[in-house]
């Protein structure tokens, strides 16, 4: 599985490209990224599987307070097309996103950052995130039908 990266956190994956934010990322804001939302289970499950993985596969991650959901930030773009069942993608047009560092502001109130932009720069890849979401669901599929 390629894991694509880009300098810009939400642009669409072209292919390989290093890291390199500005000096004075912490007045960057994080423009046009869309939301990927799903049940806190399978989102934590989805971040093992893609931390387990090659490269940084897996971007800045939200959590709701109740800890019910988390968010995956992905590119601008990816809403017009997702429809992975069980999680709803939103464009979020860059609303509040900071990637201040050490201690960004979560973009959505009551939410906070389950991996902050500071440990995760990028956007997580759609179709990698489609991929550990799908492997996630069969993997608690499997553990609840043990029961």
């Amino acid at each position: 599985m390629e894991i694509s990266q880009s300098t810009d956190p939400c642009a669409p994956f072209r292919g390989r490209t290093s890291l390199a934010l500005p000096a004075s990322s912490a007045s960057n804001k994080v423009p046009n990224c869309d939301l990927v939302t799903v049940p806190a289970r399978q989102g934590l499950e989805a971040v093992d599987i893609l931390r387990r993985g090659a490269g940084d596969a897996v971007g800045p991650v939200l959590h709701d307070d109740g800890c019910d959901t988390l968010g995956f930030l992905v590119p601008r773009g990816t809403a017009a097309a997702w429809d992975v069942p069980g999680s709803t993608c939103t464009e979020t047009n860059g609303r509040g996103l900071s990637l201040a560092v050490p201690d960004p502001e979560p973009p959505v109130e009551g939410s906070d950052w389950l991996l902050p932009p500071g440990d995760a720069d990028l956007a997580t890849d759609p179709t990698v995130l489609r991929a550990a979401l799908g492997e996630a669901a069969r993997l608690i599929e499997a553990a609840d039908n043990r029961r």
